[in-house]
């Protein structure tokens, strides 16, 4: 993305935050196809045959972001992150409410209505991966940010140094911390079931 756009992106979102609703509609097109790569790279990450549709974990997305009356937005990389904290969310929602049906209950709803899971995916790992981040943001916040916003928000390790304000060797010893942190996390877990 040029930096023309990276700045009016930010500029938009700014004047957003400030009450201008024209911004919004200015906003979405501009938004639009990066949100679309965050979300097929969310999406890559799930099992093969997952059927939930990168437009569908979009718009919901999309519409959580929109709705928050509190955003302060920093900058166009602060929006972005945030976007894929909400398709993190959504998916592991997805997967506890999977995981709660595959254990006898009953849901009369889905959180999105297009979302079609073939029996033989594993929505608890999801859930097990959002628990240990979880984990990992309260011993080391920084590395759970790094986390999110390389392997959900799909940024470059420079993209993260700006939007941190660290360097981009900080960004990567942060990467294999938190890297080395989930595989033990996620391995105890696995020997403790």
């Amino acid at each position: 993305m040029e930096r023309g756009a990276q700045v009016e992106i930010t500029g938009l979102l700014q004047a957003w935050v400030s009450g201008d609703e024209a911004a919004l509609e200015q906003l979405t097109p501009l938004v639009y196809g990066e949100l679309c790569e965050i979300a097929r790279k969310h999406l890559h990450h799930e099992r093969a045959g997952h059927t939930l549709e990168t437009s569908a974990l979009v718009h919901e997305a999309y519409f959580r972001l929109v709705d928050q009356n509190s955003a302060h937005w920093r900058s166009r990389t602060h929006f972005y992150s945030l976007g894929a904290r909400m398709m993190r969310r959504i998916l592991v929602d997805y997967a506890r409410s999977r995981g709660y049906a595959k254990r006898g209950g009953h849901l009369d709803r889905v959180p999105l209505e297009a979302v079609q899971v073939p029996a033989g995916d594993r929505p608890e790992d999801l859930v097990a991966l959002d628990e240990a981040l979880s984990e990992l943001a309260v011993e080391h916040p920084q590395e759970a940010q790094v986390v999110e916003l390389r392997y959900f928000g799909g940024l470059s390790g420079q993209e993260i140094a700006r939007h941190l304000e660290i360097s981009t060797a900080s960004v990567t010893r942060r990467w294999r911390l938190a890297r080395g942190w989930l595989f033990r996390r996620l391995e105890r877990q696995d020997h403790d079931s």
